[in-house]
């Protein structure tokens, strides 16, 4: 399993609105990210910063498995409404860089 740390920002004025929006997570996208595969995905916000701790098993597969999954789409479509940059799952990355952890 992978712990994978990503950034994302919102745009201005949407805190309030993200954060309701994330009160409740459609159950049929908490289904998605669990068959594909993710354990646990919690956000912090600080401002207009959003930090993400992902635990996923593969988190490539993960995100082609999500990419045009019919739970996710309208959920990302959402999502591009409250952040500056869209997510396209178009992307090969692997999260944040880690440079330290205390051993």
């Amino acid at each position: 399993m992978a712990s994978i740390a990503l950034h994302t920002r919102l745009r201005a004025g949407k805190e309030e609105e993200y954060e309701a929006v994330h009160a409740v997570i459609p159950p049929e996208l908490d289904e998605a990210l669990r068959a594909a595969g993710v354990h646990s995905w919690r956000i912090w916000r600080d401002g207009l910063d959003l930090f993400h701790l992902v635990e996923v098993d593969d988190y490539r597969k993960m995100r082609a498995y999500l990419r045009d999954h019919p739970a996710n789409v309208p959920w990302q479509a959402r999502m591009a409404e409250l952040l500056e940059v869209e997510d396209d799952y178009s992307g090969q990355d692997d999260g944040l860089h880690l440079v330290w952890r205390l051993p």
